[in-house]
């Protein structure tokens, strides 16, 4: 006959199922919420841009990378998760500071070994989380989130670790590859030299970066051509300082031979907000002046193949400046027919729009002014003065005026 406590217990226990309607499921990952004190830290972040999530059929990094994050778990390192989107590569945190130390407080083999395999696990379902989420604004700058992880690394002991995990291709800041021509290395070190002039390469000192998924959009992105991707590779190699000889230990920069595979949506993902408009300065030119001497031969209008890298300097600048519009004016030294001046600036004028457009330049204007009304630069001269020749150089010259509109 059962006791009265037998019956009590058993009418209780039946009374919690009945009203959870099954017992209370443990959570795996509930040990990597403990704050450790680990030796290295990982920041994973995941690009929310419309080129990698798609409407269909979305990357799939978090059931991709599985070597990536075996590699951090063994590593015991302390990880945060989140994806980033926007301009200014605004970050959505999805966890921070997991602690991914499988042995602390664990001194049995075979529990390690379980934990080791749920570190893995949890840290795959917190970079599926960020891949869903719904970024705070449309566009991406890859370099900004670069900056945003490193930031977010210091002040941490011990190995710093940043796991991007992107397609590479920014839509917006001074690698905006909209209209890029995915061809030319002279456009590759355009970029990279635009970027640092600008100061948004970002400091990756004592970091080790690690990109994965260049050149990988989703399914029903337009899809680039092994050429283009290798483009791709090497200008990220050029941007993240891969080519670039660093002390043994202190940092690295990597571009991970991942195929990432896809994950199929049950539903459309939400669309995100836009981004108010900002308007300050727009009506203020940036200007550069080329000499006419780098630019043609005299008597001239043919833009010499040397000229090339400058231009694509300008052309990388004006692509990357939103909204703007393009002119380019043309003058000539006094020293020619005053009846051909007007026709050859014109025509030198002409030249260089040419060579804008076909390095995906857009709205550009020429205009042939002739003779110059004035050159004086005397910064750029010994003591201050311009001697004969160095006022030829300045009257035949190249102004090309990028306006924000």
């Amino acid at each position: 006959m059962p006791t009265i406590a037998g019956t009590l217990g058993a009418a209780l226990m039946a009374g919690l199922l009945g009203a959870c309607g099954e017992a209370p499921r443990l959570d795996a990952c509930a040990w990597m919420k403990d704050p450790v004190d680990t030796a290295g830290r990982t920041v994973v972040l995941v690009d929310g841009s419309t080129s990698v999530s798609g409407s269909a059929g979305a990357r799939d990094y978090a059931h991709s990378i599985g070597a990536l994050l075996t590699s951090v778990v063994e590593r015991k390192d302390t990880v945060s998760v989140g994806s980033f989107s926007g301009d200014s590569a605004q970050i959505t945190w999805i966890a921070k500071d997991r602690s991914a130390d499988w042995v602390k407080d664990n001194h049995n083999e075979i529990n390690q070994t379980k934990r080791k395999q749920q570190a893995v696990s949890c840290l795959t379902d917190l970079v599926d989380k960020a891949g869903r989420a719904v970024p705070r604004s449309g566009g991406s700058n890859v370099l900004a989130a670069l900056t945003a992880g490193t930031s977010s690394l210091e002040g941490a002991a011990g190995r710093r670790s940043l796991l991007v995990l992107t397609d590479g291709l920014s839509t917006t800041g001074c690698a905006d590859l909209r209209a890029a021509a995915f061809r030319d290395k002279s456009e590759i070190k355009a970029i990279t030299r635009v970027c640092a002039a600008r100061d948004e390469t970002p400091s990756l000192t004592g970091v080790h970066l690690t990109l994965a998924g260049l050149g990988q959009p989703a399914t029903d992105q337009p899809a680039p051509t092994a050429a283009q991707r290798t483009w791709l590779s090497n200008l990220w190699r050029g941007l993240c300082g891969a080519g670039k000889k660093a002390a043994p230990g202190t940092s690295s920069c990597t571009l991970a031979p991942t195929a990432i595979g896809t994950a199929e949506r049950s539903r459309p993902r939400k669309k995100p907000p836009q981004d108010p408009a900002v308007h300050y300065a727009q009506d203020r030119p940036e200007t550069y002046e080329l000499p006419g001497a780098a630019l043609f031969d005299t008597n001239s209008s043919a833009v010499r193949p040397q000229a090339l890298p400058l231009l694509n300097d300008v052309a990388v600048s004006a692509r990357t400046t939103p909204g703007s519009r393009v002119t380019v004016l043309g003058y000539v030294d006094p020293r020619g027919r005053p009846d051909n001046n007007h026709q050859l600036s014109q025509a030198r004028a002409d030249a260089v729009k040419d060579v804008l457009t076909g390095l995906g330049v857009q709205r550009v204007t020429a205009h042939g002014r002739g003779l110059p009304t004035g050159c004086a630069k005397p910064e750029h001269t010994a003591g201050g003065r311009m001697t004969a020749e160095d006022k030829l150089q300045c009257d035949r010259r190249v102004d090309i005026e990028i306006t924000r509109k």
